[in-house]
């Protein structure tokens, strides 16, 4: 079984390290946040709640309308300061002993854990295998169990089957989920689901309608579970923007938008893969089958790759922060199309 203990890369590393400072004025293809957003109407219910400021944030209405989204009862619902608040959460409100976090994904969850004093065991799913999940890899004495759906940097969607598998009596099974409204139809989602035993859905809200800023997430989970999350909380830990922002998101018209987004993704991600595999012969390897708002790709000596791509107006995600990969790897987000074209001539360039 895959597994590691030490700490190793550099688990604080986000996508928005590419993009700072001198790397402002690059074209990002580092930060999987979706281009264009947020769209007009989402930015105008957000104006118009700054009325009420000077307020306490009331967040019934938003987490009703959240359970309503996912037809559960608002017991099962908890918003946060975005999905990471969750993971910090989990890490200080629940009392596990022996914590899996399911790598190459999203490094939060295990530095929150570490941070929280516990010892992180790593179950490591390789390249060969595309990144796909074996459950025989989790050992049974997991108490807890983190795993990213579709994953983050892999772009892997697992089989709700498969992860729903995981869950057994006394452990509780964390699913990531912050970028399954990018897939069309959220197939293989968990979220709603409430014949799981343990199961934790994290979504964030920051992807698909470009509220990193804003700060809003929420998890789904038995009250029970939720109930411990909450006394970890702080007093009003949602901002009244934040909760009008994940009240309109979960609407029926948010809801389509989303949707007509996640068809039209799927469309520039395979103009992308398409682009990348010719470039084959070069060396460039696609992760995949990608699915999410991202792909993974290797290139040969990629640290020199980042850098003159740098040099041509682009920035990427380094990969080797991920546990897991290695110095091979860079992480894309997908753009439009003439972005993506542009991209690709520059990337064929750096690869000289």
């Amino acid at each position: 079984m895959p597994t590691e203990d030490s700490p190793g890369p550099d688990l604080r590393h986000h996508g928005d390290a590419e993009v700072r400072d001198d790397g402002a004025a690059l074209v990002d293809l580092a930060v999987n946040v979706r281009a264009d957003t947020p769209p007009p109407w989402l930015r105008e219910r957000i104006a118009a709640s700054l009325t009420s400021l000077a307020a306490y944030p009331d967040g019934r209405a938003a987490r009703a309308a959240v359970a309503a989204r996912h037809g559960l009862p608002v017991e099962r619902v908890l918003l946060t300061a975005g999905a990471a608040e969750a993971f910090v959460l989990l890490a200080r409100a629940l009392k596990v002993r022996q914590p899996v976090v399911v790598h190459p994904q999203f490094t939060e969850p295990e530095a929150a854990l570490r941070d929280a004093g516990h010892t992180v065991e790593r179950v490591l799913l390789r390249p060969e295998d595309s990144f796909r999940l074996d459950a025989a890899l989790v050992p049974e004495r997991a108490d807890l169990v983190v795993i990213g759906n579709p994953t983050n940097p892999t772009s892997v969607l697992h089989p709700a089957s498969v992860l729903a598998a995981l869950a057994r009596p006394g452990r509780v099974l964390v699913v990531d989920e912050a970028f399954m409204d990018a897939v069309p139809g959220e197939r293989e989602a968990l979220a709603g689901r409430t014949d799981v035993p343990g199961l934790v859905v994290l979504r964030s809200l920051t992807k698909t309608w470009g509220l990193a800023g804003l700060r809003i997430g929420y998890a789904l989970a038995e009250p029970e579970i939720i109930a411990e999350l909450e006394r970890a909380q702080p007093l009003w830990p949602v901002s009244t923007p934040a909760l009008a922002a994940a009240e309109a998101c979960v609407s029926p018209r948010a809801l389509a938008e989303a949707g007509h987004a996640a068809h039209r993704i799927a469309g520039d991600r395979a103009h992308l893969v398409a682009g990348l595999s010719a470039l084959a012969p070069r060396g460039v390897r696609v992760a995949g089958p990608a699915e999410g708002s991202f792909v993974l790709v290797a290139v040969p000596d990629a640290a020199a790759v980042r850098q003159r791509l740098r040099a041509l107006g682009y920035a990427v995600r380094r990969g080797d922060t991920f546990p897991g990969l290695g110095n091979d790897w860079i992480r894309l987000a997908v753009r439009d199309r003439p972005t993506a074209n542009a991209f690709l001539t520059a990337l064929a360039t750096a690869l000289d």
